[in-house]
């Protein structure tokens, strides 16, 4: 299992619930290319974030609601960090991604292997963060990509971090 996040300098991820910004270059040279015909995990609120929420194409989406009623045409809906890891063991053949909000990248990260953050060089207001990987002791950073600028006017690197609690 892996995550898959983009934070800026302070690790936020999202402010009143919308990400803090979009980068082009982001979404299609790091987010697509590494989620495209793979599995995403995202909660209920992340999946009301996207566009008429629509799922997203060429992957299979897995929706986390606590609502036992709570239904997605085209979607498996579960309810909790047990019901993945199950359906990760029934599957493991399938390459699984986390993707958000924050709720859902504390609950998994401990059971994800390799985090892929990109790191925008710049602080924006936000109100949800994802865990801040440089001041835990088990995940280590591995590489981190030349600066890629964004035509939107930030900066950014693409940092790779593995968590030595699982890649022993």
């Amino acid at each position: 299992m892996r995550a898959i996040a983009a934070a800026d300098q302070n690790w936020g991820i999202g402010h009143e619930g919308g990400l803090l910004i979009s980068l082009p270059e982001d979404q299609r040279d790091t987010f697509r290319r590494l989620t495209l015909g793979k599995t995403v995990v995202y909660g209920r609120k992340t999946m009301e974030t996207f566009p008429s929420h629509r799922l997203l194409s060429d992957r299979k989406n897995i929706i986390l609601s606590r609502d036992p009623s709570y239904a997605h045409e085209g979607a498996l809906i579960m309810h909790g960090v047990g019901d993945v890891l199950a359906y990760e063991s029934r599957h493991p053949e399938e390459e699984i991604w986390i993707i958000g909000g924050a709720e859902i990248y504390r609950s998994f990260l401990p059971y994800c292997e390799e985090a892929v953050i990109s790191r925008i060089r710049h602080t924006f207001t936000a109100d949800a963060y994802f865990p801040n990987l440089d001041l835990r002791l088990n995940w280590e950073k591995i590489s981190s990509s030349d600066i890629i600028h964004s035509i939107r006017g930030y900066d950014f690197t693409v940092d790779q971090y593995y968590n030595h609690n699982i890649c022993q």
